[in-house]
């Protein structure tokens, strides 16, 4: 009986230290130079995103010109945010000349 009883307090540990470190969301920004392909691709490399969840993020970001792709702590948003910005061109479209764009934002 005493195991679930403790439950709650681990669960307020939880929201306290969630409420220490607000959340941040990685917003991918729309461009002309980046394929559909090169977008899941590199969702998948930083993130984990799988094909389908990269092709949704991708026609998001096509169609209302920017997609939340990570919501995270501070440090872990800007790492993501650089990891982008470093990710390179895309190699299907010669004009492209570097990596996608993106920001972070507060996510409350």
């Amino acid at each position: 009986m005493s195991g679930p009883a403790t439950l709650p307090e681990a669960e307020v540990e939880t929201d306290q230290r969630t409420k220490r470190q607000p959340p941040y969301h990685v917003v991918l920004l729309n461009d002309d130079d980046h394929t559909y392909e090169y977008v899941i691709e590199m969702l998948k490399a930083l993130f984990g995103h799988p094909v389908e969840k990269g092709y949704q993020l991708a026609k998001l970001v096509d169609t209302t010109g920017r997609a939340v792709v990570c919501t995270t702590s501070l440090e872990r948003a800007e790492l993501k945010r650089d990891q982008i910005h470093a990710y390179g061109p895309d190699p299907r479209i010669p004009r492209c000349q570097g990596s996608m764009s993106a920001v972070i934002e507060p996510a409350e």
